[in-house]
C-alpha cells in the first residue's frame, strides 16, 4: 500500500489521540507526553502541564537538562518567539525548576485522587497480601525506601502475577517517603500499590512523563534515579508560580 506524502503512520497510538510538536526538538509526541507553555497575563512563559490555560501554547517534550542548555544558549527564548508569533514575553530563569515543580505536584494530586477513590494501598502488609493473591496492577517504592522492604514485596507482586523469574519489580519513584506523606497526607508512606488496571494506566500517563523530564524515562523501577529525590515541600514553592 502507497502511504501518502507527509502522512505519518504509528501503531503504538490510537486513531484520532491529539498529537502535538516538540518546539525544540521537532518531534511529534501525544499531548500527554509533552509539557504544554503557556504565558502568564503578565508576559511570563509558565508551565500548563494540565493544558488549561486558555489563548496559544507551546509544547516541549524535552529533559530538565536539554532544557536548561536550550534556555542558556538562547534556542528557548528563539523558538517561543515563533511559537507565540513574536509576542511579548520573558522566560524565568528558573523556568525548568518550575516545570519539574508543577509535574511533581500533578502527580501528587493523581496519588491523591486515586487513594480518594479506593484504588490505593498503602503499608507493606497491606500491599504484601494483596499482592500475592494477583490485586496489584501497579507497585511502587520511595526514592529512599529499604532494599529488603522493596525485594520482599516485589517478589510477593511475582507471585501473585505468576510471574517468578521475570525480574518484575516495582517503580523507584524520584521522590522520598517525606514526599509521597506530605501528598497524601499520611504518615512515613514508604511503598504504593494500584489495585485497579485502570488507575494503574493514568498515573502511569503522569509518571512517565515526570521521569522523562528527569532524563528518566523508564517505569520498570530497576535503576534508582541518579539525581537527588524531589521533595514536595519545595516543589510547591515553586509551583506556585505557575498557570494551574
Amino acid at each position: 500500500m502507497r502511504i501518502p506524502r507527509n502522512e505519518r503512520v504509528s501503531s503504538d497510538r490510537s486513531a484520532g489521540e491529539p498529537e502535538r510538536k516538540c518546539i525544540l526538538s521537532g518531534e511529534h509526541a501525544s499531548r500527554d507526553a509533552l509539557i504544554r507553555l503557556a504565558i502568564s497575563p503578565d508576559g511570563d512563559v509558565l508551565p500548563d502541564v494540565l493544558a488549561r490555560a486558555p489563548g496559544r501554547g507551546a509544547w516541549i517534550g524535552v529533559s530538565r537538562q536539554d532544557l536548561e542548555i536550550a534556555l542558556t544558549k538562547g534556542k528557548l527564548k528563539g523558538a517561543l518567539a515563533r511559537a507565540f508569533k513574536g509576542a511579548s514575553l520573558t522566560i524565568p530563569d528558573d523556568l525548568p525548576a518550575r516545570i519539574e515543580a508543577a509535574l511533581v505536584r500533578a502527580f501528587g494530586d493523581r496519588l491523591g485522587l486515586e487513594l480518594r477513590a479506593g484504588k490505593l494501598l498503602v503499608g507493606s502488609d497491606r500491599i504484601a497480601e494483596n499482592a500475592r493473591m494477583g490485586r496489584v496492577a501497579w507497585l511502587a517504592h520511595a526514592a529512599d525506601a529499604g532494599e529488603d522492604g522493596s525485594r520482599k514485596l516485589d517478589q510477593a507482586w511475582r507471585v501473585g502475577r505468576e510471574a517468578e523469574g521475570s525480574g518484575l519489580m516495582g517503580v523507584r519513584l524520584p521522590l522520598d517517603r517525606a514526599a509521597l506523606s506530605v501528598a497524601l497526607g499520611r504518615d512515613n508512606v514508604v511503598h504504593l500499590a494500584l489495585t485497579d488496571p485502570a488507575a494503574a494506566d493514568r498515573l502511569a500517563t503522569v509518571l512517565n512523563r515526570l521521569l522523562a523530564y528527569l532524563g528518566r524515562p523508564d517505569t520498570t523501577g530497576q535503576a534508582a534515579a541518579d539525581r537527588p529525590a524531589t521533595t514536595l515541600v519545595a516543589a510547591d514553592e515553586a509551583a506556585d508560580s505557575t498557570l494551574n
